[in-house]
């Protein structure tokens, strides 16, 4: 698997007609880009940010007005997680007017859906650290929204048991965001190549 990952991204051979510009845009990989953007610029912000809820948004503050190049540094973070959410909803979609989602690729199907949720809600979790008043409102509004649906409640209480931006929901979310979300989406980011490769003999733009 790591072979076939490796090989999608750095093939030894590239074929003339798979440079030009085709219906694919290379959406994928400019969204796996986007990703490896964040995990540099976010491995950045963890020397700085302190996830307590009486330190968060002080650091933030710290952060943009007396770190050189702070500001700069946050704002590239949050434009790649735009950027990302946009560039994987195109690729979704250009999947589904394709047709690619068919047999045999309907695994990968599943595993790409997986990660485009893993990224939303990755980008979820890190909203509530900054812990500004939109950080607040906003995860107290999906929160509310998730109550509402099955296993709701359940799933609302394994991530905020003692409320909103408390010391155990924010670490909760801190530690979602900055581990558990990313290397699920790292190990899937490896699946869905591998299949990809798996499946090249099917594929027109490989």
């Amino acid at each position: 698997m790591l072979n076939d990952f490796l090989s999608h991204l750095f093939p030894r051979v590239v074929l003339r007609r798979n440079l030009a510009f085709s219906y694919t845009f290379c959406l994928g990989g400019l969204a796996f880009g986007a990703f490896l953007l964040l995990l540099l610029s976010g491995m950045l912000l963890l020397f700085y940010y302190q996830a307590a809820p009486d330190k968060a948004y002080a650091s933030i503050l710290f952060l943009e007005s007396s770190v050189w190049g702070g500001g700069y540094l946050r704002s590239l973070h949050r434009l790649c997680s735009h950027t990302l959410l946009v560039l994987l909803m195109l690729h979704t979609l250009r999947v589904v007017l394709t047709g690619a989602y068919q047999k045999p690729r309907h695994l990968n199907w599943v595993i790409g859906c997986l990660l485009m949720l893993l990224c939303v809600f990755e980008a979820y979790t890190g909203y509530l650290l900054p812990m500004d008043q939109l950080a607040l409102w906003a995860t107290q509004t999906g929160m509310e929204l998730l109550a509402i649906f099955p296993c709701g409640p359940l799933l609302r209480g394994i991530l905020v048991p003692d409320g909103i931006g408390q010391s155990m929901s924010l670490l909760r979310f801190y530690a979602l965001h900055i581990m558990l979300v990313p290397l699920s989406v790292m190990g899937l980011s490896f699946l869905h190549f591998y299949r990809i490769r798996k499946n090249k003999g099917v594929l027109p733009y490989l």
